[in-house]
């Protein structure tokens, strides 16, 4: 039974076999071609025959193991590798399917490769992750091709997983890298300087075009013989605060991700930068009241805590409530902090309600609104229209992206720090806002 289970005739088979029987239809014209298809009949039977004997009784077998990380990244491509063996003394056709998660909407994943005798191969492909949770991957199956293409022998592997997606440390390790490294305008970071207002020591570094030359140390361009300078860093660290909206505004899909997870992804890094940094990052989650409250922190274990928390976070999108947000932020933040909250506004109307809360906790901390801009809107107003409902589409976008932009002038008319922004680029932006703030020395 084994045997049979294992065992997989080749589509090259099925056209053989179509063959034969139109050769024997033929053969009601033609009696010669009779003795002709039993011939072919016999030798397709022969060639399989073959391929079983040299797949199943010849000494040689196929092992293959996928290698993966212990989690998965929030809306990153994750790589995941497949080493396979051939044992067998010949070269061989090698087809390996992988059992992937359902989350990713893919029967299988299929490759096919030849492989030299008693050799190994890596295959590596990537998979991107649309939402957090446990996701569970299957076997993995190789499939050995015999000589002819006729047929083909499974084996299987125990490969059965279940995998964390948690929000994007991808993400977060590269934007800490390019903070940290002065690095930050490859990926639309801006590179700040606060001129004679740091204090504290931090490194000794390289000269770059736009430094201070005044923080030349000579001592140490003498011994690299190359300009390096003293780096600071400011004495007094603050605390950070990421307030993250999870009410049915935050619902909307781009790009696969919902503005939720976009902005989780986004408070997970910007957290690391400002632990990085010194600061003492911690989180606030909400919808109809607040939800989580994490205190802020620059302990060891903060970012492990955040990431954890992010996790786990769950919503039902239901309508956000300002007002319960300014309470729980009176009452358990007792120093004035900087507050990013991530949000969104789609009209005017739903600004007006929500200001006045917006505004006293701006009276309190230093107050940042990061919202998104509606990117497939601003692809339907850039298009050219060409009927009338088009012209329609297009007039009801330019309404709407009028209203967003009326919805930041009116934020910053009231001394409110705003960030409009795309989505796929409000990481970027958020440190940035975060980074300009610091290096102003605003609070």
């Amino acid at each position: 039974m084994q045997f049979l289970s294992a065992l997989y005739l080749r589509p090259r088979f099925f056209i053989a076999g179509v063959a034969l029987v139109l050769l024997f239809a033929l053969a009601y014209v033609f009696t010669f071609v009779y003795t002709l298809g039993l011939f072919f009949t016999a030798a397709l039977i022969g060639l399989l025959l073959l391929e079983w004997i040299e797949l199943y009784l010849t000494k040689g077998s196929i092992f293959a193991t996928r290698s993966m990380g212990e989690r998965l990244s929030n809306g990153d491509d994750n790589k995941i590798k497949i080493y396979v063996e051939n044992r067998y003394a010949r070269k061989l056709q090698l087809e390996v399917v992988d059992e992937i998660p359902h989350q990713f909407q893919k029967r299988d994943v299929s490759f096919t490769l030849h492989v030299e005798a008693r050799r190994e191969q890596l295959l590596e492909y990537t998979l991107r992750p649309r939402e957090r949770g446990v996701y569970a991957f299957g076997k993995t199956h190789v499939f050995a091709i015999g000589r002819f293409g006729l047929s083909s022998r499974r084996f299987s592997f125990e490969g059965e997983k279940e995998v964390a997606v948690y929000p994007s440390f991808l993400q977060m390790r590269k934007y800490e890298f390019l903070a940290l490294h002065n690095r930050l305008t490859m990926p639309g970071l801006k590179r700040l300087r606060k001129i004679g207002q740091n204090r504290e020591f931090e490194q000794v570094n390289t000269y770059v075009w736009g430094d201070d030359y005044r923080r030349i140390n000579w001592k140490a361009t003498a011994r690299k013989a190359e300009l390096m300078i003293n780096q600071y860093q400011d004495e007094r660290s603050q605390q950070v605060f990421a307030l993250i909206d999870k009410g049915r505004n935050m619902q909307m899909p781009f790009g696969g991700l919902s503005l939720l997870d976009y902005s989780i992804n986004a408070a997970l890094a910007l957290s690391n930068v400002a632990l990085k940094k010194y600061d003492r990052a911690g989180l606030i989650t909400f919808q109809e009241r607040p939800e989580l409250m994490l205190k802020a922190s620059n302990r060891s274990t903060q970012l492990t805590k955040i990431m954890e928390r992010l996790y786990a976070e769950k919503t039902d999108f239901k309508e956000s409530d300002l007002a319960r947000l300014y309470l729980a932020v009176k009452r358990t933040i007792n120093q004035r902090s900087l507050l990013l909250l991530f949000t969104n506004f789609e009209t005017k109307h739903a600004l007006d309600r929500q200001l006045p809360y917006l505004r006293l906790l701006n009276r309190s901390h230093l107050l940042v609104v990061v919202f998104f801009r509606n990117t497939e809107l601003e692809r339907i107003h850039q298009t050219v229209a060409k009927d009338t409902e088009q012209v329609y589409q297009k007039g009801i976008a330019e309404n709407l992206l009028y209203e967003k932009n009326l919805i930041a002038q009116t934020l910053r008319a009231n001394g409110i720090y705003t960030i409009l922004t795309p989505p796929q680029m409000l990481t970027p932006n958020s440190i940035n806002a975060y980074l300009e703030l610091k290096h102003k020395g605003i609070s």
